[in-house]
Parts: C-alpha cells; structure tokens; sequence
C-alpha cells in the first residue's frame, strides 16, 4: 500500500524575485530564501515543513510589497508637495 503525497504547495519564487527587485530588497531575499526551501523539503518527505516555508515566502513578499509601496507613495507624495509648493510660490 503506497502512501499518497499531499499536493505540492506553491513556493512562490517568482514574486519573492519581483519583490526584491522593484520593492524592497531585504524582505525579498529572505522570501527567496523560504521559497528556495519548498522544494527540497517536498522532496524529501517534510510535506509540513514545505507548507510552512511557503506560507513563509508568501508573507515575506507580501510585506515587501506593502512596504515598497508604501515607500514609492510617501516619496511621490514628498516631492509631489515640494514641487506644487515650488510652483505656488513662483506666481
């Protein structure tokens, strides 16, 4: 009687690479780092070790991506103000 294997779950490399490279850089390699992890636990029989560091890899892009956004409006908002307050000065 062979056991059956639970599904392979997803281990997200690819956002964790889109993360660290538009985002931010530190929250995306330690996402490149769990979902580097997936596959070799997968494959040697670690199913629940392999969830978790796919959970892992998807919360740490997850707040990457929140973060770098958060980042990228706080900047636009900064210069956006200093220049209409350049602009409203000049007329």
């Amino acid at each position: 009687m062979e056991i059956q294997k639970p599904p392979h779950p997803p281990n997200h490399l690819a956002m964790a690479i889109i993360t660290t490279i538009m985002c931010c850089q530190i929250t995306g390699i330690v996402s490149i780092v769990y979902a580097s992890q997936v596959n070799s636990k997968y494959a040697v029989g670690d199913y629940d070790g392999a969830i978790r560091a796919s959970e892992n890899a998807k919360t740490w892009w997850i707040i990457g991506l929140v973060l770098g956004v958060l980042v990228y409006v706080g900047v636009f908002l900064i210069y956006g103000l200093a220049l209409f307050g350049i602009a409203s000065d000049t007329f």
